[in-house]
């Protein structure tokens, strides 16, 4: 596990790259179609969920991106050893129609940092949200990870959506073949413009033994533009 004094530089050095993402995107703004920075909390009975997704291109007609979903979860009781966070830092490049390579550093305080490469698959449009990325970890222990986040938000009113996602983590130690670390994030409420809340549940499992934890409660969210 981390150091504590670490994990907190770490946090530091997230927020510090996603503010650079959202400045040079804003240089664009004017040519270039606002894409949101989802941001959430879910209060459960066990622990308190946070997740900032930051996805911008460098520039209105750049092929090159980047892309951070970074989640912190702790319990109520401030106990650092249930601590849970990943910070994933990643410059994408699209090749066609959504369809491109990733590349960069995650930081995972159960299974480690380290940089690493893979592809990715996104597509959005007014009802929709699917980013899908496979990558594998460039350090010794070459862990193979599957990531996926999909939205579904169909109009029930002309003011009101339905806000449903689906959101997963799955994290493999190829060098002693074992589960490292997966997670499955179910949400269903209802969207009002940049706001979204309803309930929700988080499904973690951890290490070779696939220790479970799971977390249930309720959630909210803003989309800042």
């Amino acid at each position: 596990m981390l150091n504590n004094k670490y994990l907190f530089q770490i946090i530091l050095l997230s927020i510090s790259l996603s503010l650079i993402g959202f400045s040079k995107s804003a240089r664009a703004q004017d040519t270039s179609p606002k894409v949101p920075i989802p941001v959430e909390y879910m209060f459960g009975k066990n622990r308190m969920f946070f997740q900032m997704v930051v996805k911008r291109k460098f520039s209105s007609e750049s092929k090159f991106g980047f892309l951070s979903v970074s989640t912190l979860s702790t319990s109520y009781n401030n106990d650092m050893e249930d601590l849970d966070m990943a910070v994933p830092i990643l410059v994408t490049y699209n090749i066609y129609k959504g369809f491109g390579l990733v590349g960069g550093a995650t930081v995972n305080n159960k299974v480690g940092s380290s940089p690493l490469l893979g592809a990715q698959h996104s597509y959005s449009n007014k009802k929709w949200v699917s980013v899908t990325i496979a990558s594998i970890f460039l350090n010794s222990t070459k862990n193979l990870e599957l990531f996926g986040i999909y939205e579904y938000k169909p109009l029930i009113t002309p003011k009101i959506n339905l806000y449903t996602r689906i959101q997963f983590l799955y994290i493999h130690n190829t060098k002693e073949n074992f589960h490292a670390r997966s997670f499955l994030q179910l949400r269903t409420g209802l969207k009002m413009n940049a706001l979204n809340f309803g309930v929700g549940a988080n499904l973690d499992q951890y290490g070779p033994e696939k220790t479970f934890k799971p977390n249930y409660g309720v959630f909210v969210g803003w989309a800042f533009q």
